[in-house]
């Protein structure tokens, strides 16, 4: 180099072939060949589609530059997406990718980059599971809230010949969550058959604020119209988590509800500016295309929960005649009477989905503020206990938060109102955290008489089932879940509690399926890998019991400080299979 260095800020995506040399020796006409064949198909394609630019490339891998890190991760998923769908149809020979991505300076010489952003990426990419896409925390901060995908909190790592810890974030994509469920059991790829009531999915509304921090709102009001509707115990309503896989999508709604099992859709949109705001929807009809309801609403910021009630009462009109205004009255619920502790709620809500510590961290604060502005905001406290629970559950808790947890999860319950999200996610979070059964139970089934169409509800009531051994409604709620929120990105936690449900009952090689499938879609999820540890240690298949510890005991050197069920035998038969399989702490 000669000259003055040029530099520039740049996404660096490295990628190279797992088990490369293993799969050479194997087979090595049919490995090029293939390796060949995909980089034309899926890699090129799809570094060109997201503006990126090939510096150059290896035997087995390649560097490439990207101006945008939302970009750059884009294209990765893009192209882990499509290898996943070739590794399942068995084309050819089963190659796997692994990709690190770093935002950093690199040092331009020609038409090559050097430097600390490239090396970075590099040894990421040596970190990165097979099929997986990790980020440095440079590049987390550069995608977080802009895009649709899941990002799950690896930790601090030390990387080969870098001079400092790097936090690595591993991606996750709801669509291939929900591709890799359908077909790991190949019946829930068919269309869903239609539920004996009418049925429906809310599509997340299109922020048109012009400002896309406002994201966040449009995301929370759509929420709100969900919930809402899942209180009519005439409809089927299709949870927040799985409509939202469909959001930054273009849309077939036919697509929608045969992969949903619905009749009707609803979209829209929400604007926030100034003090007003103004919610658009369409309600369709899956089947034939037909518009049933369109209109606009408008209001002032501080009626947003009357515009919502606005929307509900349009919908529920439109495709239920029957409902009755008793029924519709009770529908409706103002949380909060204020609007500047809804609007942090909202941001907790937000925040939350991606569960990586920070971000938990993150909605816990917001929701604090929350409960600071208005003491008798319920649903904030009954939220802020089940953050407390997921702390707990990867072992951040305080022995503060220890404290803390109960007394929010109490206070809600005192003052919930006959609101039933707001006592199931507070029964919820008080049996976990207290370990006290017989209140949270009779709460839960108060719960559940008010809404039983509710899919939080009801996986929240399977936890607790699990908690006190009462296996049977465990399973069948648990179930039922499932097929009110059939493609959700964190659908691993109920086939995580199946597997719970069914090592309780002895069952161990159903246990273990489930436990497998709870992994595979949640991996940075420390209970599913405990299911399948004592799941797989139970069975005597110590080889794969031995991984699922060495994997918890990455994630939490100290196991089971905090067990939530009741039973000593129940205790006794996890501890057993967690020492089985080479776990001695405790």
């Amino acid at each position: 180099m000669s000259g003055r260095v040029e530099r520039r800020l740049a996404a660096v995506l490295a990628a190279d072939v797992a088990g490369y040399s293993r799969l050479m020796g194997a087979d090595e006409v049919g490995t090029l060949a293939a390796l060949k064949t995909q980089r034309r198909e899926i890699f090129d394609p799809a570094i060109a589609q997201h503006n990126g630019r090939i510096v150059k490339t290896t035997g087995d891998g390649m560097l490439v530059e990207f101006a945008s890190a939302v970009d750059a991760v884009t294209c990765a998923m893009a192209v882990q997406d499509k290898m996943a769908e070739r590794t399942a149809e068995r084309t050819e020979p089963h190659i796997q990718f692994r990709v690190g991505i770093n935002v950093g300076d690199i040092i331009i010489d020609g038409g090559d980059i050097f430097g600390d952003g490239v090396n970075v990426a590099a040894r990421i990419e040596n970190e990165c599971e097979p099929g997986g896409v990790y980020l440095s925390g440079n590049a987390f901060e550069q995608v977080r809230g802009k895009t649709s995908f899941a990002f799950d909190d690896i930790g601090e790592k030390t990387l080969k010949n870098i001079d400092r810890p790097v936090r690595l974030y591993a991606v996750r994509s709801a669509v291939s969550s929900a591709t890799a469920s359908a077909r790991s059991h190949p019946e829930t790829g068919k269309p869903l058959p239609l539920p004996d009531r009418p049925s429906i999915a809310v599509l997340s509304f299109t922020n048109l604020s012009g400002d896309p921090e406002q994201e966040y709102f449009a995301d929370g009001v759509v929420e709100d119209i969900i919930t809402a509707l899942s209180r009519f115990k005439s409809l089927f309503v299709i949870a927040r988590n799985s409509s939202f896989t469909y959001k930054g999508k273009a849309v077939d709604i036919k697509q929608v509800g045969r992969e949903l099992g619905v009749r009707y859709v609803l979209e829209g949109s929400v604007r926030k500016a100034g003090g007003r705001v103004r919610i658009a929807g369409q309600l369709i009809e899956a089947a034939t295309g037909a518009h049933l309801w369109a209109d606009k609403i408008d209001g002032a910021l501080e009626d947003v929960f009357e515009l919502q009630d606005e929307v509900t009462t349009r919908v529920v009109g439109a495709i239920e005649p029957s409902i009755t205004e008793a029924e519709i009255s009770r529908a409706q619920v103002k949380p909060t009477s204020r609007h500047d502790a809804y609007d942090l709620y909202l941001k907790a809500l937000s925040v939350h989905y991606s569960h990586t510590r920070r971000d938990i961290d993150e909605a816990l604060r917001l929701l604090e503020q929350a409960i600071a502005l208005d003491p008798g905001y319920s649903w904030a406290k009954a939220f802020a206990g089940y953050i407390h629970v997921l702390r707990a559950t990867q072992g951040w808790s305080s022995p503060e938060d220890l404290v803390r947890g109960p007394t929010l999860a109490r206070e809600a319950l005192l003052s919930s109102r006959d609101e039933p999200n707001t006592i199931a996610f507070a029964a919820h979070a008080l049996a976990y955290l207290a370990r006290e059964y017989d209140i949270p139970i009779a709460a839960m089934d108060r719960a559940l008489h008010l809404n039983a169409n509710s899919a939080n509800i009801l996986s929240r009531s399977g936890w607790l089932r699990n908690w006190v051994a009462d296996t049977d409604r465990a399973i069948e709620h648990f179930l039922r879940s499932i097929r009110l929120n059939p493609v959700d990105p964190l659908l691993g936690q109920a086939y995580g509690g199946l597997a719970y449900a069914h090592i309780l009952t002895g069952e161990y090689e159903k246990a273990l399926q489930y436990a497998r499938r709870s992994t595979h879609e949640l991996p940075r999820w420390i209970a599913g890998w405990m299911a399948l540890a004592v799941a797989a240690a139970h069975i005597g298949d110590l080889q794969e019991a031995n991984a699922a510890a060495k994997r918890i005991l990455e994630m939490r050197p100290v196991w089971l400080a905090q067990s939530p069920f009741r039973d000593r035998w129940v205790r006794d038969r996890i501890v057993h299979g967690l020492r089985l399989a080479g776990m001695h702490r405790g």
